[in-house]
């Protein structure tokens, strides 16, 4: 069986980050484990077209490895795994990675004080694991009557099919979040008909993206300092964006620009009608297009607000007792968020799984730990969501403090730590308490960051930098050692 000091789960902004920071700090002895033949995790898995990110290019990378080389002030997907792949040869991460190892189990030995690592590529011990698969690693398709009797072709956002031409086809969108949104105006022009099956529609706002010129890459490469000063601006620009999702009034205004912005680019009064929210912006994740509203008005376009009641073997029956005939259906609808399938797979002490530990809802502590699962560290763990800024803040956060934790094992000799379980729940009412008046609990909306429980276990309700502050410092009184379990 091969031994580890440290396992890394995930090659994405998570795992990679996670292997620069152990280098760097002197833990050399550590290895990441990634399922695909690449690194790069959301950036590498999605590839449909008008793949961007959402985030200011030079906010959406690690503090520690700026790139003066961005195209464009809001990055394309294809820029940003290049970005990746260029910080594994930077870095030299390359010699610890293993990539086409699927993890199929985690299991943590009371006798032995190490996590058991089950890979399609044999087993591993680790005392460490750094889990960093992601919130969007695992797409979410819904379970609609039907739909294996479809004969046309299906696929998700996340898993585009390339092979697949749209050209003349009737193609079906379910789903209008953030990735359909980017997607819709590629594809609209290409196909003989669209139909936009919308449930709930997004507040939309402009997408203020230009072109990086020459000169300006060139003062980033040769001027100390200067990209630095134009992240630090945009760093507190984005903090600011969070006092709307705070307390909620504030958006008011915000939301005016939307409208306008949506009157502007639908002139039809009864689209403009059926594309309207009405719950408070941020409720839902705000999105950012200048070509979404148009491609909706394009003749070849419907967009549809009746909820889907079954799938024929080429159509989509909706409520009202439509049949809407397509060859193709396509699903935006997002990810396992709050329901990661990754839970069922993790065996903490006496074989409790995550599932078992987050019934009903998922709680950790700093989003990071959780009781009961010793040496086990979650990057962007229940509650490390954002909705105004980059999550790569939040990582490189955990990261300080996971990095701190190993320093003091390795300091006092302690060979397992977890959080206690009263820590963990005083962090938890903590979250619980600010959370509350928030547009993500009284917008008025049912998201993806709620749970079946009505609970949000996925955003942080508050700005990054208090986060930041709340993980700067390692707190020994609010973690316990981890004994061996005596063999009977």
């Amino acid at each position: 069986m091969n031994t580890v000091d440290v396992a890394i789960i995930g090659a994405g902004f998570g795992g990679l980050g996670a292997a620069i920071r152990l280098k760097r700090a002197g833990f050399d002895d550590f290895l990441v484990f990634e399922q695909a033949d690449d690194v790069g995790g959301t950036w590498r898995a999605n590839t449909y077209p008008g793949l961007a990110c959402d985030v200011p290019s030079h906010l959406y990378s690690f503090s520690f490895a700026l790139n003066p080389d961005w195209s464009d002030t809001f990055s394309s997907g294809q820029e940003i795994w290049d970005y990746l792949r260029a910080c594994v040869d930077r870095f030299g991460i390359g010699p610890y990675l293993r990539l086409g190892h699927f993890v199929r189990e985690m299991t943590w030995d009371d006798h032995e004080q190490r996590w058991q690592i089950e890979t399609s590529h044999g087993t591993f011990r680790a005392r460490v694991v750094i889990n960093a698969t992601g919130p969007l690693s695992e797409p979410s398709i819904p379970d609609i009557p039907g739909l294996d009797t479809f004969q046309g072709t299906v696929f998700h956002s996340a898993r585009w099919r390339h092979d697949h031409d749209l050209a003349g086809r009737r193609v079906a969108v379910v789903g209008t979040g953030a990735s359909a949104i980017q997607f819709i105006p590629r594809i609209a022009p290409q196909v003989e008909s669209l139909t936009v099956f919308q449930r709930t529609p997004p507040w939309v706002l402009p997408r203020r993206s230009r072109p990086i010129s020459r000169v300006e890459r060139a003062v980033y490469r040769s001027v100390p300092g200067a990209q630095r000063l134009v992240r630090t601006a945009l760093y507190w620009g984005r903090e600011a964006f969070a006092l709307g999702f705070l307390h909620p009034w504030l958006n008011q205004r915000v939301q005016a620009l939307a409208r306008a912005h949506l009157h502007r680019q639908v002139p039809d009064p009864a689209l403009r009608a059926k594309l309207t929210p009405t719950y408070v912006m941020g409720c839902k994740r705000v999105l950012l297009s200048n070509d979404y509203y148009p491609a909706l008005t394009r003749d070849n376009v419907d967009v549809v607000v009746e909820r889907i009641r079954q799938v024929l073997p080429h159509a989509i029956v909706t409520e009202d007792g439509a049949e809407h005939e397509v060859d193709t259906i396509i699903f935006g609808t997002g990810f396992h968020v709050t329901d990661p399938p990754v839970m069922h797979h993790v065996r903490g002490r006496g074989g409790r799984t995550l599932a078992q530990a987050w019934t009903p809802t998922m709680r950790a502590y700093l989003g990071t730990m959780v009781a009961g699962f010793p040496n086990l560290f979650l990057l962007l763990g229940p509650n490390t969501g954002l909705g105004h800024t980059s999550v790569v803040l939040m990582i490189e956060s955990q990261l300080h403090q996971v990095v701190a934790a190993l320093q003091y094992m390795r300091r006092t000799g302690v060979p397992a730590i977890e959080p206690d379980p009263e820590a963990q729940e005083r962090f938890a009412a903590a979250v619980d308490a600010k959370m509350a008046g928030t547009v993500w609990t009284s917008g008025g909306c049912t998201s993806w960051y709620l749970d079946r429980t009505g609970h949000n276990p996925t955003i942080w309700p508050g700005y990054a930098t208090g986060f930041r502050l709340r993980l700067r410092r390692f707190r020994p009184e609010d973690y316990r050692p981890v004994p061996v379990l005596q063999e009977v």
